[in-house]
């Protein structure tokens, strides 16, 4: 990190000159990731900083090149990412405990996942929910909202019946709780997040030219950064050409850097930009019907009620009761 003072505890020493800079700045994420970068002693890692903060891994890459910018943080260059914990290889008796275990929630966990499925679990299956619930530590309520945005999302891209596989729930899972979304509140609160991202990616897709597809992880983590700092469509559109124009290809990357440039410099709208580089803004086509090929997000409200019912579902066979499909 940069010479500043960091002095981890209760108290956090900010400089005067490292208040200036962050407030001419203007980004609230700069500060609110610079305060803890203050109370880690600097150190930066991105997966640890989104955890805390709550953000998308790209939000906190974004802040963190503008601190860079500011001088006030040096960002690792080629330290190594710290290896993950890796989960335990679960056996077929460990699982068979934990199904015969009567004040377990894992049976009735397991029942309910199949019924969303609509198929039982195979042992390979089950080893990798028992890993979700054991390993992972995420409450059962937490875990069907997470089996149940997988199947909206699989079908979404693939057609009504078509279900995912428990690996790929598993690292769905992981993601959630690397995102903090541990808890009944947290989890609903990521789920809107996630729903609202979904709807955006695909109109921001749609100013990038792809229209016959979803966002896929790494997009999703770029177009959250963008949306974050502020920019309209008609912005992302300018930096999407620009990086055509420079690389000849679609380059995600150094369309971030150009975005992450003109937020440092405090230019989010196409006329800002324009008048910045003392250009007389040009006539530019409307952007509103851009996505008009993407799906339709859902009516206001419907993952709100998916998200209660989900957890309500769960709760009714903690405490025993016979719940009823939905």
């Amino acid at each position: 990190m940069a010479d500043e003072s960091y002095l981890p505890g209760h108290i956090l020493s900010l400089t005067a000159g490292a208040a200036d800079r962050l407030i001419t700045s203007g980004s609230g994420d700069a500060a609110l990731l610079y305060l803890y970068l203050l109370k880690t002693a600097g150190e930066y890692q991105t997966a640890q900083a989104a955890r805390a903060l709550k953000w998308e891994p790209g939000r906190c890459d974004a802040a963190a090149a503008l601190l860079a910018g500011l001088g006030l943080a040096r960002l690792p260059e080629t330290a190594p990412t710290p290896k993950e914990p890796e989960p335990p290889e679960y056996s077929a008796e460990d699982i068979n405990r934990e199904l015969e275990s009567v004040s377990s929630p894992f049976p009735d966990l397991v029942r309910e996942v199949q019924r969303r499925l609509g198929k039982p679990l195979s042992t390979s299956d089950l080893k990798s929910l028992y890993t979700i619930y054991d390993f992972s530590g995420l409450p059962p309520e937490v875990i069907l909202l997470v089996v149940s945005w997988c199947v909206e999302e699989y079908q979404r891209k693939y057609g009504p019946g078509r279900m995912p596989r428990m690996p790929q729930i598993q690292r769905e899972a992981i993601r959630w709780k690397e995102r903090g979304a541990e808890t009944a509140e947290t989890a609903e609160a990521h789920l809107k997040q996630l729903t609202l991202l979904r709807d955006r990616s695909s109109q921001i897709l749609a100013l990038m030219d792809i229209r016959d597809r979803p966002a896929v992880t790494q997009e999703k983590d770029f177009i959250a950064s963008w949306l974050n700092m502020g920019f309209p469509d008609e912005a992302i559109r300018l930096a999407y050409e620009r990086t055509v124009v420079k690389t000849g290809k679609r380059s995600l990357p150094y369309m971030n850097r150009i975005l992450t440039d003109w937020h440092n410099g405090g230019l989010h709208t196409a006329a800002e930009i324009d008048a910045a580089e003392g250009k007389k803004a040009p006539a530019r086509r409307h952007l509103s019907g851009a996505g008009a090929t993407a799906p339709q997000p859902a009516a206001p409200g419907e993952a709100d009620r998916r998200a209660r019912a989900d957890m309500e579902q769960m709760r009714k066979l903690l405490r025993g009761e016979k719940g009823e499909g939905k």
